[in-house]
């Protein structure tokens, strides 16, 4: 499966943004999918996931009450709603799908990776 994801910008702090990943080559309904999201000079961390039938949400503690993650299967798509964005948020954000493990609190090693979108947020 092929991932793009759009929706990045530059914004304000306070402002919401909304992220798309569009899949292509296979529904997504035979996925779990999710977002990551890489800041200069850090290492990628775990953002939001969400199961195949959208049953069963993560959401990392930093993001949590803000952000939040939905998918459309029909439009073989995946989103992420961002409000109330801070300075801390900014960073390449980065869709991915086929997780093969959750934990209570975050999933690791997704099959499939999408380019990244850019998120900066000026305080």
């Amino acid at each position: 499966v092929q991932l793009q994801a759009s929706g990045g910008g530059l914004v304000q702090t306070g402002d919401s943004l909304r992220l798309s990943c569009a899949a292509s080559g296979r529904a997504i309904s035979d996925y779990s999918m999710g977002w990551f999201r890489q800041a200069p000079g850090k290492e990628r961390e775990f953002v939001a996931s969400i199961s195949w039938n959208a049953n069963a949400v993560l959401y990392a503690n930093s993001v949590k009450g803000r952000f939040t993650i939905s998918r459309d299967n029909a439009k073989n798509t995946m989103y992420l709603q961002m409000n109330s964005l801070k300075p801390e948020d900014t960073a390449e954000y980065y869709c991915a799908a086929g997780f093969r493990y959750c934990s209570v609190d975050r999933c690791y090693n997704p099959d499939y990776w999408g380019q990244g979108s850019q998120v900066t947020v000026s305080s």
